[in-house]
């Protein structure tokens, strides 16, 4: 019994979303009883005014038994908002006048692969957990 507490830290199962300056990390726990629960953080990184960077973490924990609920309300959710404003990004910066100090630092940092994030959370898919 002495090593259980170890396993409440260790993580089973963990996957990461990078998008933008916020980052997601989806978590697969163990609660004391040995059962699996799901965490997901929103890490947010911020630049200070001396040019340093602190993040904000947001957490969410997730239960076998909201597990279905979870995914019909996100699904319902994502298909609505692609229905009514369909899956291009809609910005601020097709605004007039609009200027953002960080979008020259988001244009450079982009990869390839960050341009594949955005509908990512459409077809999210919770089953393998």
């Amino acid at each position: 019994m002495s090593d259980y507490g170890m396993m409440d830290k260790e993580e089973i199962y963990s996957k990461v979303l990078r998008a933008g300056r916020r980052t997601y990390f989806f978590d697969v726990r163990a609660t004391k009883a040995g059962d699996y629960y799901l965490t997901i953080t929103e890490s947010k990184k911020f630049t200070n005014d001396d040019g340093s960077f602190h993040y904000k973490k947001h957490k969410i924990y997730l239960y076998k038994e909201d597990f279905s609920e979870f995914r019909e309300i996100l699904a319902e959710m994502t298909d609505y908002i692609i229905t009514e404003k369909g899956e291009e990004v809609i910005s601020e910066r097709h605004q007039k006048d609009f200027k953002r100090e960080d979008d020259f630092v988001k244009q450079e940092a982009k990869t390839p692969e960050d341009t594949n994030n955005t509908d990512s959370f459409t077809d999210i898919s919770f089953d393998d957990i």
